[in-house]
């Protein structure tokens, strides 16, 4: 049987395009977040940054540390923290593979892209990846250059 890959299918909220481009994502998981109210209310206003977080593993739970999340105004004192861990829900099969691919030498796992799904759940894509040397951004960036000028290029000429 083929294994499914991930896809993000919904509304997206927050976009993590410098991870990309800092590591070589090798292998992606799509994780539920737990979250309180303010933070869903937070969320459904299009108001999160995942750029700077990342996942890590605790015994044997999975965490976004430093994603924020900012306060949710007309919740007042009942707020949470914008930067507070938040727990990623995966399944256990899931997890022991993080385990073993983040005690791999240079892996690390990054938050890709957060979206609430068709049902309006929250959900985090995380991709496992190595960190790219400054040459591998060079090629990036070439590559990617190329493309857009090769795109102008086609419009151009029909």
């Amino acid at each position: 049987m083929a294994k499914k890959k991930p896809t993000m299918k919904g509304t997206l909220i927050a976009d993590n395009k410098r991870a990309r481009f800092d590591y070589a994502i090798e292998d992606t998981f799509e994780a539920g977040i737990m979250l309180v109210g303010t933070e869903v209310k937070a969320l459904r206003e299009g108001r999160a940054n995942i750029v700077e977080s990342y996942a890590t593993i605790d015994g044997d739970e999975a965490y976004i540390i430093n994603a924020n999340i900012p306060i949710y105004a007309p919740a007042s004192q009942f707020n949470h923290l914008p930067t507070r861990p938040r727990k990623l829900l995966l399944k256990r099969r899931e997890i022991n593979k993080l385990i073993g691919e983040v005690q791999r030498k240079g892996r690390t796992i990054v938050p890709l892209k957060m979206y609430f799904n068709e049902k309006g759940i929250a959900k985090l894509l995380i991709g496992v990846g190595t960190g790219k040397r400054d040459i591998d951004k060079r090629d990036t960036q070439k590559k990617r250059d190329w493309q857009r000028d090769k795109a102008r290029l086609m419009r151009e000429r029909g």
